[in-house]
């Protein structure tokens, strides 16, 4: 009597851990740390910047957060947030299979990720008075630094690269809302990473570029969510 119901059970038991590790499943998985990188990096640094003491949201970069005692907070924020952004951009290479922008956006998204990893651990000199005890002023240039700044221009320029594939790809699929929002994050982006590099501490290009980062991150966020809602439809 009770061979049949536990032959069943099992049975259906294998079928869905076999159901769970299909592509589809996987390629989803890894979509979805495009959702959680963007809330996690950006949480994580507004937390910082309300709390360590002499960070000025107006005038300081959260990059400057990776220095002082508390440093390593924000150094893990750019580890654990480049591991996110290069397993969605994995994933979004998955998902796009062939057509317009497959090849690159991938790699742009991936090289968006593997530039936070660096700069991670290489840190952003301290500087325009932070962390407390730091001289006003852009402060001493070193190797870390460099490679540091050297590290986020790659990546700011590839994320917004990236920007302008996916738009091209939304443009020939007709999706006309999400290829503007595409277009429109690249050019906010590219223009707030501009302004920054060349603003020297302005308290307006430091909130634009503040502004850049949280809308891009959004943009990860939503194509992310785009291309899993889409796969959800084959699972």
């Amino acid at each position: 009597m009770n061979r049949t119901p536990t032959s069943h059970t099992t049975s259906s038991a294998k079928s869905t851990t076999q159901t769970d590790w299909t592509p589809v499943h996987v390629t989803r998985s890894l979509l979805g740390w495009g959702v959680v990188a963007g809330p996690c990096y950006v949480l994580t640094s507004v937390a910082q910047a309300l709390l360590r003491e002499g960070f000025d949201a107006s005038r300081h970069q959260w990059s400057l957060l990776a220095n002082g005692d508390l440093g390593w907070v924000q150094v893990t924020n750019f580890l654990l947030t480049g591991l996110m952004l290069t397993a969605f951009a994995v994933g979004l290479g998955r998902a796009l299979a062939g057509g317009v922008g497959s090849r690159w956006a991938p790699r742009l998204a991936g090289l968006f990720g593997l530039s936070m990893v660096v700069a991670g651990v290489f840190r952003a000199d301290p500087a325009l008075g932070f962390p407390v005890g730091t001289p006003e002023g852009p402060g001493e240039v070193t190797t870390s630094g460099l490679v540091h700044f050297a590290a986020a221009g790659v990546g700011f320029m590839a994320i917004a690269a990236a920007c302008f594939v996916i738009a091209r790809r939304f443009g020939a699929e007709g999706r006309r809302a999400m290829s503007r929002f595409s277009v429109a994050t690249g050019v906010v982006f590219l223009g707030g990473f501009l302004c920054v590099a060349s603003g020297a501490g302005s308290v307006a290009a430091n909130l634009l570029f503040t502004a850049a980062v949280v809308l891009v991150f959004t943009w990860v966020a939503a194509v992310a969510r785009h291309y899993y809602r889409e796969l959800g439809a084959l699972a």
